[in-house]
């Protein structure tokens, strides 16, 4: 599975390619930042992170885009520009027809570390051992994009096996209710009938 990695952000938007193998086994592709000027419209910070995504979705031709989602934070407009960034990247992706999984900060955390705690230091680090990389990613938002990518190889088993069992239990809520109707239109068909035949 090729998974982009996507770790939103109007400033710096990490973008990481990761091939996951059968097993544990992940190996890099690709990983750069995509920054914006401050001062730059609103706009034209968002259409180059648009253009940044479908040129790498192009490029590396991924089977599915990981992008963080976004959390609590104390800044406002700093949460609200990274939910802009990674809405702009899901309509790239979704636009390409490719699939869009979320995960969160402390999901991508466990998932790399085994610590959903994590600093972004030992997060670095352990993306740094997991891939046999000779240095460290940077910034902190390359590496963050690439540990998007890992947590989604490595969860994307557990999430397959969640969506089927959440389909069967679907179906059989289904068949239970079509069951539950047929079952209350017959009994009423034999009140009727059981009413006509006593007004006779």
């Amino acid at each position: 599975m090729r998974v982009l990695g996507v770790d939103p952000g109007l400033t710096r938007c990490g973008f990481g390619v990761v091939d996951g193998s059968n097993g544990r086994v992940v190996r890099p592709i690709a990983v750069d930042v995509v920054r914006t000027p401050p001062d730059m419209a609103l706009a034209s910070r968002l259409l180059r992170i648009s253009d940044a995504a479908e040129l790498w979705i192009e490029q590396y031709k991924p089977e599915v885009v990981a992008v963080e989602r976004v959390f609590a934070q104390h800044n406002v407009s700093t949460a609200m520009g990274t939910a802009q960034a990674g809405g702009i990247v899901a309509v790239a992706a979704a636009r390409a027809g490719i699939p869009v999984f979320f995960h969160t900060p402390s999901e991508v955390k466990a998932a790399v570390t085994g610590s959903g705690n994590a600093d972004k230091a030992q997060v670095t680090a352990m993306v740094t051992r997991i891939l046999n990389l000779k240095q460290a990613p940077k910034p902190a938002d390359a590496a963050d994009a690439l540990a998007i990518a890992i947590c989604h190889c490595w969860r994307a088993p557990m999430i397959e096996r969640m969506a089927k069992a959440e389909a069967m239990a679907a179906e059989q809520i289904r068949k239970y209710q079509a069951k539950l109707a047929e079952t209350t239109r017959v009994e009423a068909s034999k009140a009727e009938i059981t009413k006509k035949a006593g007004s006779r």
